[in-house]
């Protein structure tokens, strides 16, 4: 990927011959950038490059420490799980319906299902407390030459890792001194493997509000089905509001607090787009693994991914089983199948697209350059003669621990919720664990009062039937498939016990926990006794879970983890040593990026082609394939009413097409779920919302010919609060360009 060289495919060299004949004012240039780009080295690197691809704003209209710029309208929602961008000057959010789905369906019950009947607020008092924060960037600057101040060639891994930490810890306090905490946040991030260092300061709202979800039918259309694939025509879009104390300032939810008036929002752009177009998306991407060398591909094609998706689909199909039966319990468990089933799909896609793609062998080139690269002379020899060699050495002695490692996060700490329940509340480092070992009567009580205050919230999305299935399931596949070197003793006997049967396990600790419900609890806490928990089998399970992950996987990972750290920082330095003339975007890792680009078709495979757009002609479509047997493709009578009657007002195309969603070939990936597309005049255009099937393999290694990036039009949202909800006031608080 390092050395890769973007070129124009026959399409996009086309594309611009047609452009040109349009374009008066520049000279656009159709290009696939790799990179999430830092926005304070714009100017310095990547505003000529924007220019030609369409830009028309200066690189301080984008990112802007002293004045009003596009990084002040968008948010990272609760520090990072999604991305979401100020459309009005009365604090109006809009991000995707996914990242909003939690609030949701916390909001939905039997009587009020907006899960399935959508929700408006017609008047600010209707708004609902959704329940997290939105991070405003401040600031961010370069602090490499603080942070490694004291750092020398000459310390191992753990002396360099304190060295690190202490100065980390050391500039966060003193830029966070006087500062409120719950209002005020100071980050300092790794870049580039440990070569560089940014500090980031945040301004945290904490009051935002529930203002309108569509449906789920059209929020989620065409939802599992066409995840992570092309044509879409999803609705993926919520609104919230975010609110400030009558300073216009961050402040905890009060009924008193206004309207946030933020220092931009983005002008809403109904002039449409074309094949061609700019299209700049800014938000919060949270992980790529850009930098991952051949072995970690190999790991994970072989190894890691087939066992995530095989656990997922266990669970997905045990949850879709109790959800297809009540609508209760469907409302229950959405929130947590559409979160395991997206990385369902994800992990199943990218392994697939690793092979396809061949990306290992990518990898292995650029090794390979490397290699050569480093012993040209003595002096390269030193220093990055072995990063390479270091690594490897890594994967090899740590593969022992990838399954277990894998079985832990996703069989157990993602496992059954009785797991996580017991660990919050009970075991582990739990107030009542450490009330219980202290054998303190007096923080017992104040375990359980704090215990009994949670109930309802813990229970709100539990079904004991479920969660019987899921944890017989979690521990048969297991015991089944993880050496029993990393069983914890209590496994062994359970087994031993039940004759390898933990369903009939499952089944008979579900019939006598006091932990399975509400009424249960609270029976078990008014006769609390101590010597009872800690025999409790689940509650000694999850101990011995912990304790082995900890001390047996992360302790024998920890001297290897060292290691590939320090091969991973020289070999990633001297990539950037061997090519000085390129470029180089550092991963993701949930700070702001901006990443550019175009409006643009792809060809996937010989003798296809997928244009950029689709069209409300398409959900159509869909429900006729499908034969409305299928409720992902569930269209609204509402909806068919609209379309029938081509009632799309100021929202049509020039054809009089109502569009739905686009293409364009930006960099991005989870946590820019609900990122601004923004046009070269700085206008909206759209909500990121996807990436594409056959680019799957693009966290690992940048696709330049097929990377795609899925939004929802804006025509179709302001067509959908408009037309379809009657919230037309929402519309009006909007800054429309026509």
């Amino acid at each position: 990927m390092f050395l890769f060289v973007l070129k124009k495919n026959q399409l996009m060299k086309k594309l611009v011959l047609l452009l040109l004949t349009f374009i008066t004012l520049f000279q656009i240039k159709v290009k696939a950038d790799e990179g999430m780009w830092l926005p304070l080295f714009i100017e310095r690197l990547n505003h000529v490059d924007m220019q030609n691809c369409g830009l028309q704003l200066t690189a301080e209209e984008i990112y802007s420490v002293n004045n009003s710029s596009l990084k002040d309208a968008v948010v990272a929602l609760g520090g990072g799980f999604c991305t979401g961008e100020m459309i009005s000057n009365q604090g109006l959010m809009l991000t995707n319906h996914h990242c909003g789905y939690g609030v949701i369906q916390e909001k939905s019950s039997t009587e009020h299902d907006y899960l399935t009947d959508g929700f408006w607020a017609m008047t600010k008092e209707q708004e609902l407390p959704a329940g997290f924060s939105v991070w405003f960037l401040d600031r961010m600057d370069d602090v490499t030459a603080i942070i490694l101040k004291d750092v020398t060639d000459e310390m191992d891994e753990t002396e360099r890792s304190k060295t690190i930490s202490a100065a980390i810890k050391a500039l966060i306090d003193k830029e966070s001194e006087g500062k409120d905490k719950e209002t005020y946040k100071v980050q300092v991030k790794s870049f580039y493997h440990g070569n560089e260092y940014y500090m980031f300061k945040y301004n945290i709202f904490n009051d935002v509000r529930l203002v309108g979800a569509p449906p789920s039918s059209i929020g989620k259309f065409d939802g599992n089905s066409d995840n992570w694939m092309w044509p879409r025509h999803t609705g993926d879009f919520t609104l919230f509001r975010v609110y400030a104390n009558e300073n216009n300032e961050p402040a905890a939810y009060a009924e008193a607090n206004k309207p946030y008036q933020p220092k931009h929002h983005l002008p809403v752009s109904l002039e449409g787009i074309k094949d061609g177009d700019y299209a700049m998306v800014m938000g919060y991407p949270g992980s790529t693994d850009r930098y991952l060398t051949s072995f970690g591909v190999e790991e994970a094609v072989k190894v890691e991914q087939p066992e995530r998706v095989k656990i997922r689909r266990a669970k997905l199909d045990i949850m879709e089983e109790g959800m297809s039966k009540d609508q209760k319990v469907r409302i229950q468990y959405a929130s947590k199948f559409a979160s395991t089933s997206n990385y369902w799909k994800y992990f199943q896609g990218q392994s697939t697209q690793l092979v396809k793609n061949k990306v290992k062998q990518k990898k292995e080139a650029l090794e390979a350059n490397y290699i050569a690269w480093a012993n040209e002379n003595a002096e390269r020899k030193a220093k990055y003669g072995n990063a390479l060699e270091l690594v490897k050495n890594a994967y090899d002695q740590g593969a022992k621990y990838t399954l277990p490692k894998v079985y832990f996060q996703e069989a157990v700490f993602q496992g059954p919720d009785i797991f996580g329940y017991m660990m919050s509340n009970f075991a582990f480092r739990s107030n009542m664990q450490a009330a219980v070992l202290a054998n303190s009567s007096e923080k017992i009580e104040e375990a359980k009062k704090q215990i009994l205050e949670d109930l309802e919230g813990d229970f709100k999305n539990y079904n004991a039937e479920i969660d019987q299935k899921l944890l017989a399931k979690m521990l048969t596949m297991f015991y089944n498939n993880v050496d029993k070197e990393f069983h914890p003793e209590t496994l062994t006997e359970i087994a031993k016990k039940y004759k390898n049967d933990f369903n009939k396990f499952a089944a008979d600790y579900f019939k006598k926990s006091p932990f399975t419900s509400e009424q249960k609890v609270k029976n078990y806490l008014a006769k609390f006794n101590a010597k009872k928990l800690q025999k409790d089998p689940i509650h000694k399970l999850v101990n011995e879970f912990v304790n082995i992950y900890i001390q047996q996987i992360s302790g024998g990972q920890n001297q290897l983890a060292q290691e590939e750290a320090k091969g991973m920082r020289l070999f990633v330095d001297g990539v950037r040593q061997m090519n000085k003339d390129k470029k180089y975007a550092p991963d993701a890792n949930s700070t702001m990026r901006v990443t550019y680009g175009n409006v643009l078709s792809y060809e996937p495979s010989d003798a296809v082609t997928y244009h950029f757009s689709t069209t409300l002609e398409g959900v159509m479509q869909k429900e006729v394939i499908t034969d409305n047997k299928n409720h992902e493709f569930y269209v609204p009578e509402k909806l068919k009413e609209l379309y029938n009657k081509k009632d799309y007002g100021q929202y049509a195309n020039e054809n009089g097409e109502l569009p739905v969603g686009f293409l364009s070939n930006n960099d991005i990936t989870g946590g820019n779920s609900g990122s601004p597309v923004i046009n070269g005049k700085g206008h909206l255009i759209g909500t990121a919302f996807d990436g594409n099937w056959e680019a799957m393999s693009g966290d690992i290694y940048f696709e330049p010919n097929i990377q795609r990036t899925i939004s929802v039009d804006i025509r179709y949202t302001l067509f959908i609060i408009d037309k379809y909800a009657g919230a037309k006031h929402l519309i009006d608080e909007m800054t429309l360009i026509k």
